[in-house]
């Protein structure tokens, strides 16, 4: 049996909206976004976040199999003293008729613990290694970027023909001088088109999660819906994309350095 949207991201038929989110988060954190995981886990999200995505595609599982009764444990009956009321004791007999105490094997445990704990004071030696070389983000920066980033990218990717010079404005308060520029041509386009159709574009944040840091920049993924309308369809539609977002250092915060937008699988 291929393994379901649920298998894929490691939670239960039931787990709430914001499991299935924390799941998603610990199953990209270490993936790069080209690997085939990545998608995969992107595009059970995608589908277990969307309510209605999320019905239909239960309704074509299997039935989950109640799982079989634990086993009964059994209890040894207690062992009856000896006669002599003398305690009883594992004794072994040696090749040459002499009898040994059990408790001399017991020697062998401090042995072992000495061994194992070797092993973890190895392991111990080569994390600190691991994070001594490692540049260090501060959590609360990496926080910052990714409430940054689903802050800019509502104004970033939403704009109404009737309001276009003010929703451009708006974008750009949250992007570098850069980023500016390439938004700037980009929003040309949609300007001298917008009229015309008498578009509107609303984007929502559905989830986001932090792909890579590095000190002065934070890589955000996040998944978007933009409800759309024209004067041709008046119900929106809906389109669903994955957005990339790169967040640099500011002054006052973290601003828009890149943004790479593709369409979430279906």
């Amino acid at each position: 049996m291929s393994p379901t949207w649920y298998d894929v991201l490691g939670v239960e038929r039931d787990a709430t909206p914001d499991e299935v989110r924390a799941a998603w988060r610990r199953s990209i954190a270490d993936l790069d976004p080209s690997d085939r995981r990545f998608r995969s886990a992107n595009e059970a999200a995608e589908v277990l976040l969307d309510a209605d995505r999320r019905r239909a595609y239960d309704a074509t599982l299997p039935a989950e199999e109640p799982e079989p009764a634990p086993e009964p444990v059994v209890v040894p009956a207690p062992v009856a003293p000896r006669s002599d009321d003398r305690p009883v004791t594992d004794e072994k007999t040696s090749a040459t008729g002499e009898k040994s105490p059990a408790g001399r094997s017991g020697r062998r445990l401090p042995v072992l613990l000495l061994a194992v704990a070797g092993v973890v004071t190895l392991a111990l030696v080569v994390l600190a290694a691991v994070v001594w070389f490692r540049p260090h983000v501060d959590p609360d920066d990496v926080g910052a970027a990714q409430s940054a980033a689903e802050q800019a990218i509502v104004p970033v990717l939403s704009y109404d023909y009737r309001e276009l010079d003010e929703d451009a404005e708006a974008a750009r308060s949250y992007l570098t001088e850069d980023y500016q520029e390439e938004y700037t041509q980009l929003f040309t386009v949609i300007s001298d088109n917008a009229p015309r159709t008498e578009a509107v574009v609303r984007a929502e944040v559905i989830a986001s999660s932090v792909v890579r840091t590095s000190p002065d920049a934070v890589e955000v993924l996040l998944f978007v819906n933009r409800p759309t309308t024209n004067k041709q369809v008046t119900e929106p539609v809906v389109y669903r994309d994955q957005v990339t977002v790169t967040m640099v250092r500011d002054d006052d915060g973290w601003l828009v350095d890149r943004l790479q937008t593709t369409p979430a699988p279906e």
